[in-house]
């Protein structure tokens, strides 16, 4: 029989109970909170949950922005044993909608900035009983405080991420108790080597594993604070916040370290920061050199996945290789496999596995997925890598024809169908291109309808309206066929190498 362990008392409790409850938990634009006002609010909606009938093991979906609301109803949710599902902010309606119904959501929290939009998807969730908007938290809030903690151990479910990674469509990674504590004292402590007088800002949001990791847990693991910025991310904004809150280290994907030297921001504009971390997509080291040159800060750039919670793989301080993602996080294990699955010398290209702790016990009611990317104690990552003697690996790209935009997943299929929406397209198909970062970008090549002479300009506008920013191709291609293979498929290998140079002029247009 497990011990009990509740990672709401990890995060919180014990630093109450060890004499830290009066460092600062929680800043930024919407108010701080000290470990010991922390751990009351979060006792108190608790007690307000268990008020609204929910259950341990419910979900309860959290369309929120960063802000103290989304860690306290977070950690009381792991508090009483149910489920927390944070979503992306980006979702719209029908998204909104469909994410409710595929996880039966008995609650859905909502920040105020998308009341209007969770409460449209609110009335196509059948199963959903309350909406919880900030008024509703605050009265939660103001519930007698209870130490009850449900009995849950390190292997109980905790939580759940929605990815599209690896298989292109939405499925939620379920996590447990015990994985929080996994990545914090692997890749937190023995990597990243936070401290408690750490303040963390993230440029990713509390919906990916990766800004969650950032702004509650790793900064709660050890008594730090995190720095919450419910606003969209730009870099202006961020070296603001991490000037006036004192940020220490900070965390982006490598889009926002290129949009950051584009935004000709000065040089010590993030004076004080110590460290900073990258994941999402692979950093070019080109990119690496430019950033760390301007403003005197390390990257350390590792690759995580939804699915394994946080980072396995990354470089260490003081022991970086540009262009690469490092080595494996104390705690994984990673090896690399040709297409008949046998283990491949150093130097030859294959598809990474990873095997930890912190691995999801599956996707939520899709029985194929997992078979596919759980494959016993490994984890299919379908990203093609390259280990050299030192043990660095360097990511060639994907397996798959997913796209990793922005440091999110991008499915061909999903920006194809909304082009096919368009009266005067006939085929689309939708593949990488490598803007002049070194990142990538969707890109669209399109077989006009019979008759019909759509522009450039006219179907990225109708993908702007459709789709979030960084799933709208970047350039639109006309043709009049597809390559295909003998029996018809479409050859999107031909398709990517044609694709380029087309964005690499800096302009969007091809050189």
């Amino acid at each position: 029989m497990n011990e009990p362990f509740n990672a709401c008392t990890y995060l919180l409790d014990r630093h109450v109970e060890e004499g830290r409850g009066e460092r600062l938990a929680l800043t930024g634009m919407e108010g701080e909170f000290t470990y010991r006002q922390l751990h009351e609010r979060v006792r108190s909606i608790a007690e307000g949950l268990r008020g609204l009938g929910i259950l341990p093991e419910q979900r309860i979906l959290m369309f929120m922005s960063d802000s103290p609301d989304f860690v306290a109803l977070f950690l009381a949710a792991l508090r009483i044993g149910a489920i927390p599902v944070p979503v992306s902010t980006m979702l719209r309606e029908d998204g909104l909608a469909e994410l409710l119904r595929d996880c039966r959501a008995r609650v859905l929290a909502v920040s105020g900035t998308f009341a209007a939009l969770a409460h449209k998807a609110a009335q196509l969730a059948p199963e959903l009983t309350a909406v919880l908007g900030p008024e509703r938290i605050a009265a939660l809030a103001e519930a007698e405080p209870s130490d009850e903690t449900y009995p849950t151990t390190a292997d109980s479910p905790a939580f759940w991420l929605y990815t599209s990674g690896t298989t292109g469509y939405a499925k939620a990674a379920m996590h447990r108790h015990g994985s929080i504590r996994v990545v914090c004292e692997t890749y937190g402590a023995l990597v990243l080597g936070i401290r408690p007088e750490d303040r963390c800002l993230s440029a990713a949001k509390g919906f990916f594993a990766y800004g969650l990791g950032n702004s509650v847990l790793f900064p709660m693991s050890v008594g730090a604070t995190a720095i919450l910025e419910p606003e969209p991310s730009r870099p202006q904004l961020l070296v603001e916040r991490a000037a006036q809150y004192g940020a220490t280290l900070f965390f982006a994907g490598p889009t926002f370290f290129a949009n950051m030297l584009h935004a000709e921001l000065p040089r010590e504009a993030l004076a004080g920061v110590r460290l900073s971390a990258s994941a999402g997509e692979p950093l070019p080291a080109a990119l690496y050199a430019s950033w760390t040159e301007y403003f005197g800060i390390d990257i350390l750039d590792g690759i995580g996945m939804t699915e394994m919670l946080h980072i396995f793989l990354s470089n260490r301080p003081g022991a970086v290789r540009p262009g690469t993602t490092g080595v494996a996080v104390p705690g994984f294990e990673l090896r690399i496999l040709d297409e008949d699955g046998r283990e491949v010398e150093a130097g030859t290209p294959g598809t990474l596995f990873v095997r930890g702790p912190s691995a999801a016990t599956g996707y939520w009611s899709s029985y194929a997925a997992s078979r596919q990317v759980f494959q016993g104690e490994w984890l299919r990552t379908g990203d093609t890598y390259v280990r050299d003697a030192d043990g660095y690996h360097t990511c060639l790209g994907r397996t798959s024809d997913m796209i990793k935009a922005s440091g999110i997943w991008v499915s061909p299929g999903e920006v194809e169908s909304t082009l096919l929406q368009h009266p005067d397209v006939a085929q689309a198909a939708v593949v990488a291109a490598t803007d002049p970062d070194g990142l990538e970008k969707p890109v669209a090549y399109v077989v006009p309808a019979p008759g019909a002479s759509p522009t450039e300009e006219e179907l990225v506008e109708f993908c702007r309206t459709a789709l979030p920013s960084f799933k709208r191709p970047r350039r639109v291609v006309f043709v009049d066929a597809f390559p295909t293979t003998a029996t018809g498929k479409v050859r999107r290998v031909d398709l990517r190498a044609a694709a380029g140079g087309l964005l690499l002029d800096g302009t969007g247009k091809a050189a």
